[in-house]
């Protein structure tokens, strides 16, 4: 239920800080008050998109902030599952613009994305505006309405999963079968490639392998002399670094008796003359392995030869791209060998999921023709008390192919008397008409539907006199079931039936031009439905009236 409003700088409202009540409440006011200003500061509450050109003129920021309190209604898995602080009794939704076109919005001072403030005012409040009566003419609403009669959420999501699941496979088939036709067509080419690649022997590592052997078989000579002359210099009778290193070992240690100091540079030095004497048997070992075979270049760099150019005509850089190309090649020859079984299976799945879906989707129908005639019913008793002793509502349930919401095409048909055929309720009723239809429709759906709160925007067009109190004790009896029930009039019946009276006005300031939301007292409420009564001159006999209307 909406416990507090609070509005700063929107269009024409500088401030509007008010309270609201439970049950049923009216809002009053001239045309172009600002009403429809206070609706859409609602609606940027419950998810709206904003327009930096709503903020009063002059002003930087706008705030627009209700209090709801939820304690009746079960929706504290909303918070937890969003990770927002939950607090039944008061949760604050805030919307905050800025004049450079900024937009935030906050659940209990958390800020939120705008889809899920819109999801979270979808469970709030309903705003019944005029616009909202071309629903009627629409399909999804019509269906939706059933649905929420039949009670067959459950059951709509199971076929709706099917039926995804379903449209995926059917989607997996396709692709299959054009890629298997496009690859039969190509299949000759195919197994030309991939038998190219086979017959390459391709090895992982084997190019960098190859490429190191040609560069150093190619340098063979440079790398033989640097070799030999290192050979030279470490080993050579007489002369060379590791002999000549041992004999200077040997004259350290003969003295190392006499000079301690001799001892640790002998050590030093000995591990020196392991050390070289390694690394000169290492280099004689590998001067005895280079040896240039201009064969064996040949065939080193004719393999690499052969590597480029796979590389090259395949569009690829390494080895392992080529042998990756070599086995999706193979997969897919080995696929278009197995296509008929692959296809197979997968209609067969097809087949399965489209039988799951008739069954879900006859199930949805049951339901909801059960819940047609149980709608029929109860909007002829509602209907005839609003005016239409010879209406007659009924809801023709076809089938057609399978959708996102089943195989049902529901059509509302409407006639309000014997003598005119039933025909889509959109095409035939009259304003007043289908204003009457769809609260009946709203009182209905409203039982099924636990909203906190539903505000009527002037459903009242249309009607009048004793019709129009008779949708006044609707609405009165729509507010009493844990609900809160707004409607927007310039009727005085209705105005006359709510437990609170707000009156909505226009004022010029020095600032401007401003709207004002007050509720009124008792003698004011007298005094509005007077003058909604007889005019701006209010009389004596207007004053009684509204003082009957409102049994005082």
């Amino acid at each position: 239920m909406l416990k507090h409003l609070y509005i700063k700088n929107f269009a024409l409202i500088d401030l509007l800080d008010i309270s609201l009540h439970p049950g049923f409440s009216v809002i009053t006011g001239e045309t172009g008050a600002g009403k429809s200003i206070i609706l859409g500061a609602i609606g940027l509450l419950l998810g709206q998109r904003a327009d930096a050109k709503t903020l009063k003129q002059g002003a930087d920021k706008c705030v627009i902030e209700a209090h709801f309190d939820l304690s009746r209604y079960s929706m504290a898995d909303f918070f937890s599952d969003n990770d927002i602080e939950y607090d039944a009794e008061d949760c604050i939704i805030r919307r905050e613009l800025t004049a450079a076109g900024k937009s935030r919005a906050f659940i209990n001072d958390t800020p939120v994305q705008l889809s899920m403030l819109k999801e979270l005012g979808e469970k709030l409040v309903d705003v019944h505006s005029q616009h909202q009566n071309l629903l009627l003419n629409k399909q999804d609403f019509q269906l939706s309405v059933v649905d929420i009669i039949a009670a067959d959420e459950k059951e709509l999501a199971d076929y709706q999963q099917t039926y995804a699941d379903y449209q995926a496979a059917e989607r997996e088939l396709q692709a299959m079968e054009d890629d298997i036709e496009r690859n039969r067509q190509n299949i000759d080419f195919l197994q030309f490639q991939y038998d190219e690649l086979h017959q390459a022997n391709l090895t992982e590592g084997e190019q960098a392998e190859l490429e190191q052997k040609s560069d150093t078989m190619t340098h063979s000579e440079d790398i033989k002399t640097a070799l030999y002359t290192a050979d030279h210099a470490l080993q050579a009778d007489g002369t060379g670094i590791v002999e000549e290193l041992r004999t200077a070992v040997g004259a350290l240690r003969s003295i190392g008796h006499v000079l301690p100091d001799a001892t640790e540079l002998t050590q030093r030095m000995d591990s020196c003359y392991i050390e070289l004497k390694d690394i000169a048997q290492e280099i004689s070992s590998q001067l005895e392995r280079i040896d240039f075979d201009p064969a064996e270049l040949d065939a080193v760099n004719n393999r690499l030869d052969r590597l480029y150019d796979l590389e090259k005509k395949h569009h690829v850089e390494s080895v392992e791209e080529l042998i990756a190309l070599r086995d999706n090649l193979k997969t897919k020859l080995s696929n278009i060998e197995e296509s008929d079984e692959a296809l197979a299976a997968i209609r067969q799945r097809l087949t399965q999921l489209r039988n799951t879906c008739q069954k879900q989707a006859d199930t949805l129908s049951r339901q909801r023709t059960k819940a047609a005639k149980q709608i029929e019913k109860e909007m002829q008793q509602r209907l005839v008390p609003l005016g239409m002793p010879n209406v007659r509502f009924q809801i023709a349930v076809s089938q057609e192919s399978f959708g996102r919401n089943g195989q049902d095409k529901i059509a509302f048909l409407f006639s309000a008397n014997t003598s005119t055929p039933l025909q889509p309720v959109a095409q035939v009723a009259s304003g007043g008409e289908i204003a009457r239809v769809m609260l009946a429709l709203k009182a209905m759906i409203s039982g099924a539907v636990k909203l906190p709160t539903i505000i009527f925007d002037e459903i009242d067009t249309g009607v009048s006199g004793k019709i129009a109190e008779k949708m006044a004790e609707i609405m009165q009896e729509m507010g009493q079931h844990e609900r809160q029930v707004i409607s927007i009039t310039h009727l005085p019946q209705i105005a006359a039936l709510g437990a609170a009276h707000y009156r909505v006005s226009k004022e010029e300031t020095p600032q401007g031009t401003i709207s004002r939301m007050v509720e009124l007292s008792q003698e004011e409420r007298i005094h509005e439905i007077a003058q909604m009564l007889s005019g701006s001159d209010v009389s004596e006999a207007a004053i009684q009236n509204a003082k009957q209307l409102l049994k005082i």
